[in-house]
């Protein structure tokens, strides 16, 4: 563990933020494929270790270190090389879990945003000639999910990630997801909303995460609630990346090779501070400051389908 967590440290200190984007850093991608090569990532770590995920970080091009979790998960499945992911919730896609899929393992993609300044970016990037990817920008909501991930012309994937500070849980309520039946869905919780609570945002077709709250922590739904919506599409837990934002789940037919997680041992507290004040300004709180500051805001019970208060 040790040694992953050295050559990540190598990997973010190759390239500093401030510099011009490189889309294909080839430093970068070595040293990757150096950890991916090691006996110590290779290895199969105790699965019953609830945060066993966490163990096979690393980042190339995500926020944290879920290029890592995604290649090993890969791998442990023995998906097929020539894979196909979707992914919105991407703005500009530089900074994304599958970025390092699309040029490390040259799968085919699909992503969106609704920002269509993120979605020309991309298309000006020397990536999106090199590869096999597909950009759309739109707004994405229930009424008009389905139809837009039919736009990608997939029939199969292997991998979904749903990242869009929002809608989440109604988003992925509304998918039938047996149209595409990915192996791995990746969902991004809340982790101030607790590991307990089966809550949601109200759906609202027209939701922006900072208009609804000034502190950004106002969005999408808690762990149990994704896990909820996730087991009635036929998938189940695994683990959570250690940053606190994005939770794992796979295909139910995986069950006898890797074992179901515990929501509440799995449930990994933010480690991250985004939280605004009134002025916009980083204020640097931890979860608990987070979840007063929404005191009096309302959220949807998904089992009982019930408005609750913060």
């Amino acid at each position: 563990m040790i040694f992953i967590k050295n050559l990540t440290h190598k990997i973010k200190t190759i390239i500093k933020p401030t510099q011009k984007k490189n889309w294909e850093d080839q430093a970068l991608i070595l040293s990757a494929k150096s950890i991916m090569n090691s006996s110590t990532w290779t290895e199969v770590p105790d699965l019953s270790n609830p945060k066993w995920l966490q163990e096979k970080e690393f980042s190339v091009y995500s926020q944290f270190g879920d290029d890592g979790i995604i290649q090993f998960l890969i791998n442990l499945l023995n998906l097929k090389k020539n894979g196909k992911f979707i992914e919105f919730g991407v703005a500009d896609y530089f900074e994304s879990n599958t970025h390092f899929l699309l040029i490390n393992n040259r799968w085919e993609g699909f992503v969106m945003d609704g920002d269509k300044k993120n979605m020309n970016i991309l298309k000006s990037s020397p990536i999106f000639w090199k590869y096999n990817l597909k950009a759309k920008s739109e707004f994405i909501t229930r009424e008009n999910i389905q139809s837009l991930l039919k736009s990608s012309t997939f029939d199969k994937i292997e991998l979904l990630h749903i990242d869009l500070d929002g809608n989440d849980y109604w988003i992925i309520e509304s998918l039938d997801l047996n149209i595409f039946n990915p192996d791995i869905l990746i969902l991004e919780y809340n982790a101030v909303f607790g590991a307990d609570k089966f809550i949601s945002i109200p759906y609202d077709h027209k939701f922006s995460r900072f208009d609804s709250h000034y502190s950004g922590k106002y969005f999408g739904a808690s762990l149990s609630a994704l896990n909820y919506i996730a087991e009635k599409k036929g998938y189940y837990f695994i683990g959570c990346n250690s940053a606190g934002n994005n939770a794992y789940f796979i295909l139910n037919k995986y069950m006898s090779k890797i074992p179901k997680i515990n929501i509440s041992e799995g449930y990994q507290s933010a480690g991250f501070r985004e939280a605004r004040n009134k002025n916009g300004e980083l204020i640097y709180t931890d979860t608990n400051e987070e979840i007063n500051a929404l005191d009096g805001m309302s959220v949807i019970n998904v089992i009982t389908n019930k408005k609750e208060i913060i």
